[in-house]
């Protein structure tokens, strides 16, 4: 593990967050840790920290839904490394965050050398899975050519879009965004052409086809 490293440590637990902290802190260069307890804070630690070195993002983050979170984060940091870590490890959820553009996938039942093979792969720009990995079966092809289609939005969109999926209004999503509504509007309206839906609520339901998280 280089010197001199910043990895963010996303995970809504404090108790996962310090024990992730202690185990990094206990290895070869310790990194200097940043952590997130919510999504608005992992977004802001990735303003914040333009150089960081990886994300380590859990899957059920307060502020976003399941995928919509990687998604959303992907297209405004996409020189960013994002690692999941997750109690989710089935092998469809593995492939789906492969398939969103995760740079690998690490349960949290993980130990300490799975940990520091799992940043070490990543850091060095290779594709980490849990041994034993085999890749779930393929998707259907309406939901590869959903993915391929919400992989067109730009970061502004995806972010409008998983805020249509909280169930926020066209003034609402204006007002978090510091833009006008009638910018929001335009934004749906690209969103709607490029899922092929009518409906911001089609849109929606697009959108959590991919975005689930098994239970």
């Amino acid at each position: 593990m280089a010197v001199g490293m910043t990895i963010i440590v996303a995970d809504d637990h404090p108790l996962f967050r310090g024990a992730m902290r202690q185990a990094l802190a206990a290895m070869p260069g310790a990194p200097d840790i940043v952590e997130a307890g919510d999504f608005g804070a992992v977004r802001e630690a990735a303003e914040c920290h333009p150089d960081a070195d990886l994300l380590m993002l859990d899957l059920t983050m307060p502020g976003v839904s399941g995928f919509s979170g990687l998604m959303v984060l992907r297209t405004e940091f996409p020189s960013l490394p994002i690692l999941i870590v997750s109690a989710h490890d089935e092998p469809a959820t593995i492939t789906r965050a492969i398939d969103l553009g995760a740079c690998g996938f690490l349960s949290k039942s993980a130990g300490i050398e799975d940990i520091r093979g799992a940043i070490d792969t990543v850091i060095a720009g290779n594709l980490y899975t849990p041994d034993g990995f085999r890749r779930g079966m393929s998707h259907e092809p309406d939901v590869a050519d959903l993915i391929q289609r919400l992989n067109t939005l730009t970061p502004q969109q995806s972010r409008v879009l998983a805020m249509l999926a909280e169930g926020l209004l066209n003034k609402q999503i204006a007002y978090e965004l510091s833009v006008s509504e009638a910018t929001i509007k335009a934004h749906v309206s690209a969103i709607l052409l490029k899922l092929n839906v009518d409906s911001r609520t089609q849109a929606v339901i697009q959108l959590g086809k991919v975005t689930a998280v098994a239970a």
